[in-house]
Protein backbone atom coordinates (compact mmCIF):
# COMPACT_ATOMS: atom_id res chain seq x y z
CA UNK A 1 0.00 0.00 0.00
CA UNK A 2 1.84 3.38 -1.16
CA UNK A 3 -0.14 6.77 1.00
CA UNK A 4 -1.18 8.87 -1.69
CA UNK A 5 -2.67 12.33 -1.69
CA UNK A 6 -5.45 12.34 -4.21
CA UNK A 7 -6.28 15.68 -6.14
CA UNK A 8 -9.34 13.04 -7.65
CA UNK A 9 -8.65 9.50 -7.86
CA UNK A 10 -11.22 7.84 -10.11
CA UNK A 11 -10.84 5.70 -12.78
CA UNK A 12 -9.57 7.87 -16.12
CA UNK A 13 -9.01 11.11 -14.05
CA UNK A 14 -6.97 13.65 -15.32
CA UNK A 15 -5.92 15.32 -12.04
CA UNK A 16 -2.56 14.01 -10.61
CA UNK A 17 -1.70 12.14 -7.42
CA UNK A 18 0.83 13.51 -5.27
CA UNK A 19 3.28 11.10 -3.44
CA UNK A 20 3.56 12.09 0.33
CA UNK A 21 5.81 9.06 1.55
CA UNK A 22 9.24 11.05 1.05
CA UNK A 23 10.16 9.67 -1.98
CA UNK A 24 12.56 11.29 -4.05
CA UNK A 25 11.67 10.48 -7.60
CA UNK A 26 11.05 13.08 -9.62
CA UNK A 27 7.71 14.26 -10.97
CA UNK A 28 6.77 13.32 -14.88
CA UNK A 29 4.02 16.02 -15.22
CA UNK A 30 2.86 19.46 -14.73
CA UNK A 31 0.43 18.33 -11.93
CA UNK A 32 3.08 16.84 -10.13
CA UNK A 33 5.21 19.69 -9.88
CA UNK A 34 2.43 20.88 -7.09
CA UNK A 35 3.62 20.65 -3.30
CA UNK A 36 1.58 18.10 -1.85
CA UNK A 37 -0.23 20.83 0.61
CA UNK A 38 -1.99 22.23 -1.89
CA UNK A 39 -3.90 18.99 -2.55
CA UNK A 40 -3.71 17.52 0.65
CA UNK A 41 -6.77 19.67 1.39
CA UNK A 42 -9.17 18.29 -0.44
CA UNK A 43 -9.07 14.56 1.35
CA UNK A 44 -6.16 12.08 1.93
CA UNK A 45 -6.80 8.33 1.10
CA UNK A 46 -4.76 5.26 0.70
CA UNK A 47 -5.32 4.20 -2.84
CA UNK A 48 -4.43 0.28 -3.38
CA UNK A 49 -1.47 -0.35 -5.84
CA UNK A 50 -2.07 -2.91 -8.51
CA UNK A 51 0.57 -5.55 -9.28
CA UNK A 52 1.57 -6.65 -12.36
CA UNK A 53 4.75 -8.54 -13.96
CA UNK A 54 5.58 -6.02 -16.92
CA UNK A 55 4.12 -2.40 -17.65
CA UNK A 56 4.31 -1.25 -21.11
CA UNK A 57 3.76 2.53 -21.20
CA UNK A 58 2.46 3.12 -24.91
CA UNK A 59 0.20 1.13 -27.13
CA UNK A 60 1.77 1.60 -30.34
CA UNK A 61 3.48 -0.58 -32.46
CA UNK A 62 6.30 -1.92 -30.02
CA UNK A 63 4.71 -1.74 -27.25
CA UNK A 64 2.00 -3.96 -28.72
CA UNK A 65 3.94 -6.53 -30.01
CA UNK A 66 5.80 -6.53 -26.54
CA UNK A 67 3.03 -6.90 -24.63
CA UNK A 68 1.56 -9.83 -26.82
CA UNK A 69 4.68 -11.37 -26.51
CA UNK A 70 5.14 -10.85 -22.34
CA UNK A 71 1.61 -12.35 -21.79
CA UNK A 72 1.87 -15.33 -24.40
CA UNK A 73 4.60 -16.54 -21.56
CA UNK A 74 2.53 -15.81 -18.85
CA UNK A 75 3.21 -12.64 -17.76
CA UNK A 76 0.43 -10.46 -15.88
CA UNK A 77 1.07 -7.56 -18.70
CA UNK A 78 -0.39 -4.13 -18.84
CA UNK A 79 -0.17 -1.39 -21.49
CA UNK A 80 -0.89 1.88 -20.61
CA UNK A 81 -1.37 4.88 -22.93
CA UNK A 82 -2.42 8.62 -22.58
CA UNK A 83 -4.02 8.45 -26.17
CA UNK A 84 -8.05 7.58 -26.51
CA UNK A 85 -7.18 5.06 -29.04
CA UNK A 86 -4.45 1.99 -29.49
CA UNK A 87 -2.28 2.34 -32.17
CA UNK A 88 -2.91 5.98 -33.19
CA UNK A 89 0.13 6.36 -35.50
CA UNK A 90 -0.44 2.87 -37.47
CA UNK A 91 -3.66 3.96 -38.38
CA UNK A 92 -2.46 7.29 -40.40
CA UNK A 93 0.83 5.45 -41.45
CA UNK A 94 1.47 4.45 -45.54
CA UNK A 95 -1.74 6.44 -46.06
CA UNK A 96 -3.97 4.49 -44.15
CA UNK A 97 -2.83 1.06 -45.60
CA UNK A 98 0.48 0.73 -42.97
CA UNK A 99 3.39 -0.29 -44.82
CA UNK A 100 3.92 -2.63 -42.11
CA UNK A 101 7.13 -4.30 -42.96
CA UNK A 102 9.76 -4.03 -45.66
CA UNK A 103 11.01 -7.55 -47.12
CA UNK A 104 14.69 -6.57 -47.36
CA UNK A 105 15.40 -5.39 -44.13
CA UNK A 106 18.79 -5.34 -42.74
CA UNK A 107 20.84 -3.42 -39.63
CA UNK A 108 22.24 -1.55 -42.90
CA UNK A 109 18.84 0.53 -42.85
CA UNK A 110 18.76 1.72 -39.67
CA UNK A 111 20.83 4.81 -38.26
CA UNK A 112 22.22 4.55 -34.79
CA UNK A 113 25.39 5.79 -32.94
CA UNK A 114 26.49 2.36 -33.23
CA UNK A 115 25.53 0.82 -36.57
CA UNK A 116 25.95 -3.11 -35.16
CA UNK A 117 23.21 -2.40 -32.67
CA UNK A 118 19.78 -3.34 -34.23
CA UNK A 119 21.25 -6.57 -36.00
CA UNK A 120 20.21 -9.07 -32.68
CA UNK A 121 16.58 -8.08 -32.78
CA UNK A 122 16.31 -7.91 -36.29
CA UNK A 123 18.18 -11.75 -36.56
CA UNK A 124 15.77 -12.90 -33.76
CA UNK A 125 12.21 -11.83 -35.36
CA UNK A 126 12.16 -11.23 -39.05
CA UNK A 127 9.92 -9.31 -41.83
CA UNK A 128 8.87 -13.48 -42.35
CA UNK A 129 8.02 -13.51 -38.95
CA UNK A 130 5.56 -10.90 -38.80
CA UNK A 131 4.09 -11.90 -42.62
CA UNK A 132 3.03 -14.91 -40.68
CA UNK A 133 1.24 -13.30 -38.55
CA UNK A 134 -0.62 -11.44 -41.11
CA UNK A 135 -1.67 -14.15 -42.73
CA UNK A 136 -2.77 -15.88 -39.53
CA UNK A 137 -5.44 -13.26 -39.42
CA UNK A 138 -5.89 -13.64 -43.07
CA UNK A 139 -5.22 -9.63 -43.68
CA UNK A 140 -4.73 -9.40 -47.28
CA UNK A 141 -1.61 -7.78 -48.55
CA UNK A 142 0.66 -6.42 -51.31
CA UNK A 143 3.92 -5.79 -52.17
CA UNK A 144 3.86 -2.21 -53.75
CA UNK A 145 8.03 -1.09 -54.32
CA UNK A 146 11.15 -2.05 -53.19
CA UNK A 147 10.36 -4.67 -50.82
CA UNK A 148 7.34 -2.62 -49.35
CA UNK A 149 4.76 -4.51 -48.01
CA UNK A 150 1.12 -2.96 -47.36
CA UNK A 151 -2.40 -3.91 -46.28
CA UNK A 152 -4.86 -3.84 -49.04
CA UNK A 153 -7.69 -2.55 -46.92
CA UNK A 154 -6.76 -0.76 -44.30
CA UNK A 155 -4.48 -0.08 -41.38
CA UNK A 156 -6.85 -0.41 -39.03
CA UNK A 157 -6.18 -4.51 -39.70
CA UNK A 158 -2.56 -3.91 -38.22
CA UNK A 159 -4.60 -2.64 -35.27
CA UNK A 160 -6.68 -5.32 -34.80
CA UNK A 161 -4.12 -8.03 -34.95
CA UNK A 162 -2.28 -6.33 -32.15
CA UNK A 163 -5.57 -6.03 -30.12
CA UNK A 164 -6.90 -9.61 -30.62
CA UNK A 165 -2.96 -11.36 -29.86
CA UNK A 166 -2.88 -8.69 -26.83
CA UNK A 167 -6.62 -9.87 -25.78
CA UNK A 168 -5.41 -14.00 -26.64
CA UNK A 169 -2.30 -13.25 -24.39
CA UNK A 170 -4.57 -11.55 -21.56
CA UNK A 171 -2.49 -8.17 -21.87
CA UNK A 172 -4.60 -5.34 -20.17
CA UNK A 173 -4.56 -2.33 -21.99
CA UNK A 174 -5.95 1.31 -19.83
CA UNK A 175 -6.21 4.28 -22.29
CA UNK A 176 -6.12 7.71 -21.62
CA UNK A 177 -3.94 7.51 -18.87
CA UNK A 178 -1.31 10.12 -17.94
CA UNK A 179 1.94 8.82 -16.03
CA UNK A 180 2.75 11.40 -13.19
CA UNK A 181 5.82 9.66 -11.11
CA UNK A 182 7.90 6.80 -11.77
CA UNK A 183 10.17 5.06 -8.90
CA UNK A 184 11.84 2.11 -8.21
CA UNK A 185 12.69 0.61 -5.04
CA UNK A 186 14.60 -3.02 -4.65
CA UNK A 187 13.31 -4.60 -8.04
CA UNK A 188 9.90 -3.58 -8.86
CA UNK A 189 8.83 -0.13 -10.57
CA UNK A 190 6.31 1.63 -9.05
CA UNK A 191 4.12 4.10 -10.97
CA UNK A 192 1.97 7.10 -10.32
CA UNK A 193 -0.77 7.49 -13.00
CA UNK A 194 -4.30 9.45 -13.77
CA UNK A 195 -6.24 5.94 -12.84
CA UNK A 196 -4.14 5.26 -9.67
CA UNK A 197 -0.91 3.23 -8.39
CA UNK A 198 0.78 0.24 -10.45
CA UNK A 199 3.54 -1.63 -10.01
CA UNK A 200 5.64 -4.17 -11.65
CA UNK A 201 9.10 -6.06 -12.03
CA UNK A 202 9.74 -4.87 -15.52
CA UNK A 203 8.88 -1.70 -16.96
CA UNK A 204 9.15 -1.61 -21.19
CA UNK A 205 8.94 2.42 -21.73
CA UNK A 206 7.57 1.86 -25.64
CA UNK A 207 6.37 5.65 -25.92
CA UNK A 208 8.05 6.67 -29.19
CA UNK A 209 9.64 9.90 -29.90
CA UNK A 210 8.42 13.67 -30.34
CA UNK A 211 7.15 13.13 -34.32
CA UNK A 212 3.87 14.25 -35.13
CA UNK A 213 2.30 16.06 -32.11
CA UNK A 214 -0.75 16.72 -32.74
CA UNK A 215 -1.32 12.52 -32.53
CA UNK A 216 0.35 13.28 -28.84
CA UNK A 217 3.89 12.52 -28.84
CA UNK A 218 5.72 13.33 -25.90
CA UNK A 219 9.18 13.22 -24.57
CA UNK A 220 8.15 11.17 -21.90
CA UNK A 221 10.62 8.04 -22.44
CA UNK A 222 13.32 10.51 -22.83
CA UNK A 223 12.21 11.97 -19.28
CA UNK A 224 12.29 8.71 -17.59
CA UNK A 225 15.74 7.52 -18.96
CA UNK A 226 17.35 10.82 -18.10
CA UNK A 227 15.52 10.04 -15.04
CA UNK A 228 17.55 6.66 -14.42
CA UNK A 229 20.42 8.04 -15.63
CA UNK A 230 20.84 6.76 -19.36
CA UNK A 231 22.59 9.04 -21.46
CA UNK A 232 20.26 10.55 -24.66
CA UNK A 233 21.62 10.68 -28.05
CA UNK A 234 20.23 14.23 -29.10
CA UNK A 235 16.94 13.92 -30.98
CA UNK A 236 15.49 15.35 -33.99
CA UNK A 237 13.59 15.34 -36.90
CA UNK A 238 14.25 12.47 -39.60
CA UNK A 239 12.52 11.16 -42.69
CA UNK A 240 10.93 14.89 -42.80
CA UNK A 241 10.81 17.79 -45.75
CA UNK A 242 14.01 20.04 -46.20
CA UNK A 243 12.97 24.03 -46.53
CA UNK A 244 14.71 26.39 -48.55
CA UNK A 245 16.81 29.54 -47.86
CA UNK A 246 15.02 32.77 -49.11
CA UNK A 247 17.05 32.66 -52.08
CA UNK A 248 16.68 29.19 -53.27
CA UNK A 249 12.61 29.66 -52.46
CA UNK A 250 12.45 33.01 -54.54
CA UNK A 251 14.30 30.99 -57.07
CA UNK A 252 12.33 27.71 -57.19
CA UNK A 253 9.11 27.66 -55.29
CA UNK A 254 7.12 28.57 -57.67
CA UNK A 255 7.82 25.23 -59.19
CA UNK A 256 5.87 23.67 -56.24
CA UNK A 257 3.86 20.45 -57.43
CA UNK A 258 7.07 19.50 -59.60
CA UNK A 259 8.34 15.92 -59.51
CA UNK A 260 10.99 14.16 -60.58
CA UNK A 261 13.47 10.51 -59.88
CA UNK A 262 16.37 11.95 -58.57
CA UNK A 263 19.68 10.31 -56.35
CA UNK A 264 19.65 12.43 -53.16
CA UNK A 265 22.85 12.21 -50.94
CA UNK A 266 24.18 13.79 -47.88
CA UNK A 267 27.88 14.83 -46.93
CA UNK A 268 29.58 12.79 -44.80
CA UNK A 269 29.37 12.37 -40.91
CA UNK A 270 32.50 10.94 -39.30
CA UNK A 271 33.78 7.70 -40.96
CA UNK A 272 30.32 6.98 -42.78
CA UNK A 273 29.38 8.17 -46.07
CA UNK A 274 25.47 8.24 -45.81
CA UNK A 275 23.92 6.01 -48.92
CA UNK A 276 22.39 7.59 -51.87
CA UNK A 277 18.67 7.38 -52.31
CA UNK A 278 17.45 6.84 -55.82
CA UNK A 279 13.74 8.06 -55.66
CA UNK A 280 10.95 10.71 -56.17
CA UNK A 281 11.78 14.35 -55.60
CA UNK A 282 8.67 17.24 -55.03
CA UNK A 283 9.31 20.61 -55.08
CA UNK A 284 7.12 22.15 -52.26
CA UNK A 285 5.81 25.96 -51.55
CA UNK A 286 8.45 25.79 -48.77
CA UNK A 287 11.49 23.40 -49.82
CA UNK A 288 12.07 19.76 -50.87
CA UNK A 289 10.27 16.66 -50.26
CA UNK A 290 9.06 13.44 -52.12
CA UNK A 291 10.95 10.18 -50.66
CA UNK A 292 14.36 11.10 -51.60
CA UNK A 293 14.48 14.08 -49.90
CA UNK A 294 12.64 12.05 -46.86
CA UNK A 295 15.14 9.51 -46.88
CA UNK A 296 18.37 11.82 -47.17
CA UNK A 297 16.68 14.11 -44.37
CA UNK A 298 18.14 11.33 -41.34
CA UNK A 299 21.13 11.73 -42.62
CA UNK A 300 21.39 15.74 -42.93
CA UNK A 301 23.24 17.24 -40.40
CA UNK A 302 22.21 21.66 -40.32
CA UNK A 303 24.82 23.71 -42.57
CA UNK A 304 25.69 20.73 -44.66
CA UNK A 305 24.62 20.53 -48.24
CA UNK A 306 22.49 17.95 -50.11
CA UNK A 307 23.61 16.92 -53.49
CA UNK A 308 21.37 16.06 -55.97
CA UNK A 309 21.37 14.15 -59.16
CA UNK A 310 18.65 15.37 -61.76
CA UNK A 311 19.72 12.90 -64.80
CA UNK A 312 20.60 9.63 -62.98
CA UNK A 313 22.18 7.25 -65.06
CA UNK A 314 21.87 9.55 -68.03
CA UNK A 315 24.58 11.61 -70.01
CA UNK A 316 22.22 14.08 -71.42
CA UNK A 317 24.92 15.93 -73.52
CA UNK A 318 26.38 12.62 -74.53
CA UNK A 319 25.02 13.59 -78.12
CA UNK A 320 26.85 16.88 -78.39
CA UNK A 321 30.48 15.18 -77.82
CA UNK A 322 29.55 12.93 -81.19
CA UNK A 323 31.78 13.66 -84.15
CA UNK A 324 29.89 16.52 -86.32
CA UNK A 325 27.64 17.27 -83.54
CA UNK A 326 26.14 20.56 -83.07
CA UNK A 327 27.21 22.10 -80.36
CA UNK A 328 24.78 25.21 -79.67
CA UNK A 329 23.06 26.36 -76.26
CA UNK A 330 19.70 25.28 -77.81
CA UNK A 331 20.73 22.35 -78.51
CA UNK A 332 21.78 21.73 -74.97
CA UNK A 333 18.81 23.51 -73.80
CA UNK A 334 17.08 20.28 -75.61
CA UNK A 335 18.90 17.62 -74.18
CA UNK A 336 18.21 19.13 -70.57
CA UNK A 337 14.12 19.34 -71.87
CA UNK A 338 14.32 15.55 -72.75
CA UNK A 339 15.36 14.31 -69.17
CA UNK A 340 13.57 17.07 -66.90
CA UNK A 341 9.88 18.18 -66.24
CA UNK A 342 9.05 21.42 -68.76
CA UNK A 343 8.85 24.21 -66.18
CA UNK A 344 11.59 22.79 -64.12
CA UNK A 345 13.84 22.36 -67.30
CA UNK A 346 13.28 26.10 -68.73
CA UNK A 347 13.81 27.14 -64.86
CA UNK A 348 17.52 25.24 -64.59
CA UNK A 349 18.46 26.70 -68.23
CA UNK A 350 17.69 30.09 -66.97
CA UNK A 351 20.06 29.52 -64.05
CA UNK A 352 22.50 27.46 -65.59
CA UNK A 353 22.87 28.04 -68.98
CA UNK A 354 26.01 29.63 -70.78
CA UNK A 355 25.35 32.96 -73.15
CA UNK A 356 23.55 32.23 -76.58
CA UNK A 357 25.46 32.16 -79.98
CA UNK A 358 28.27 30.42 -79.21
CA UNK A 359 29.36 26.92 -79.45
CA UNK A 360 30.06 25.17 -77.03
CA UNK A 361 33.08 23.95 -76.14
CA UNK A 362 34.21 20.61 -74.22
CA UNK A 363 34.49 21.97 -70.95
CA UNK A 364 31.32 23.68 -71.03
CA UNK A 365 29.63 20.70 -71.68
CA UNK A 366 31.24 18.69 -69.18
CA UNK A 367 30.65 21.42 -66.41
CA UNK A 368 26.25 21.32 -67.70
CA UNK A 369 26.84 17.61 -67.40
CA UNK A 370 28.24 18.07 -63.86
CA UNK A 371 25.93 20.85 -62.51
CA UNK A 372 23.19 18.48 -63.47
CA UNK A 373 24.04 15.56 -61.97
CA UNK A 374 25.49 17.33 -58.68
CA UNK A 375 22.80 20.16 -57.97
CA UNK A 376 24.43 21.21 -54.13
CA UNK A 377 22.16 22.68 -51.80
CA UNK A 378 22.30 24.04 -48.54
CA UNK A 379 18.96 23.66 -46.52
CA UNK A 380 17.36 26.49 -44.65
CA UNK A 381 16.17 23.64 -42.11
CA UNK A 382 13.66 20.93 -42.06
CA UNK A 383 9.68 21.02 -41.50
CA UNK A 384 10.53 20.19 -38.12
CA UNK A 385 8.52 17.10 -36.10
CA UNK A 386 5.50 18.34 -37.28
CA UNK A 387 5.38 16.92 -40.67
CA UNK A 388 8.48 14.45 -39.69
CA UNK A 389 7.42 10.38 -39.87
CA UNK A 390 10.04 9.52 -37.14
CA UNK A 391 12.13 10.94 -34.45
CA UNK A 392 15.89 10.44 -34.63
CA UNK A 393 18.36 9.84 -31.94
CA UNK A 394 17.05 8.83 -28.31
CA UNK A 395 17.77 6.69 -25.93
CA UNK A 396 21.77 5.80 -26.26
CA UNK A 397 22.13 2.30 -27.75
CA UNK A 398 25.34 1.88 -25.46
CA UNK A 399 23.01 2.36 -22.59
CA UNK A 400 21.02 -0.89 -23.90
CA UNK A 401 21.44 -4.81 -23.91
CA UNK A 402 20.99 -5.22 -28.05
CA UNK A 403 19.52 -9.06 -27.30
CA UNK A 404 16.83 -8.07 -25.01
CA UNK A 405 16.71 -3.50 -25.33
CA UNK A 406 17.23 -4.01 -21.26
CA UNK A 407 19.10 -1.03 -19.29
CA UNK A 408 22.53 -1.98 -18.51
CA UNK A 409 22.52 0.06 -15.88
CA UNK A 410 18.68 -0.51 -14.08
CA UNK A 411 17.53 -4.25 -14.10
CA UNK A 412 13.90 -4.71 -15.58
CA UNK A 413 14.32 -1.45 -17.23
CA UNK A 414 13.83 -1.74 -21.29
CA UNK A 415 13.25 0.74 -24.10
CA UNK A 416 12.08 -0.37 -27.69
CA UNK A 417 10.98 1.31 -30.72
CA UNK A 418 11.07 4.64 -31.96
CA UNK A 419 12.36 6.07 -28.35
CA UNK A 420 15.48 4.23 -28.90
CA UNK A 421 18.68 5.81 -31.20
CA UNK A 422 17.35 3.45 -33.99
CA UNK A 423 16.12 4.92 -37.08
CA UNK A 424 14.95 3.01 -40.18
CA UNK A 425 14.38 4.01 -43.77
CA UNK A 426 11.18 4.92 -45.31
CA UNK A 427 9.12 2.22 -46.46
CA UNK A 428 8.43 -0.13 -43.61
CA UNK A 429 11.80 -0.46 -41.74
CA UNK A 430 10.79 1.61 -38.64
CA UNK A 431 7.64 -1.09 -38.27
CA UNK A 432 9.92 -3.77 -38.44
CA UNK A 433 12.25 -2.25 -35.61
CA UNK A 434 8.79 -1.72 -33.80
CA UNK A 435 8.29 -5.77 -34.29
CA UNK A 436 11.58 -6.80 -33.76
CA UNK A 437 12.76 -4.47 -30.92
CA UNK A 438 8.85 -5.13 -28.81
CA UNK A 439 9.67 -8.72 -29.45
CA UNK A 440 12.87 -9.08 -27.86
CA UNK A 441 11.77 -7.28 -24.72
CA UNK A 442 8.50 -8.85 -24.59
CA UNK A 443 10.05 -12.35 -24.21
CA UNK A 444 13.09 -11.07 -21.52
CA UNK A 445 10.55 -8.85 -19.34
Amino acid sequence: MVRLCAALAGRRSTRALVATSGSTARSLGRECERPAARAAHIFDSFVEVRNYDVIVLGAGAAGLMAAMEAGRRGRRTLVLDHADHAGKKILISGGGRCNFTNLHAAPENFLSENPHFARSALARYTPQDFIALVEKHGIPYHEKTLGQLFCDRTARDIVDLLLRECAEARAAIELETRILRVERDADRFTLETSIGGVQARSLIVATGGLSIPKMGATGLGYEIARQFGLKIVEPRAALVPLTFTAEDRERWCDLSGVSTEVVASAAAAGKRKPPGFREKLLITHRGLSGPAILQISSYWKSGTSVSLDLAPGREVFAALLAPRARRTPAEAAAAVRAVLPARWAERWLAVNSPAAGKDLSNVQIASLEAQLHGWALVPAGTEGYAKAEVTAGGVSTAELDPRTLESRQVPGLFFIGEVVDVTGWLGGYNFQWAWASGFCAGRSA
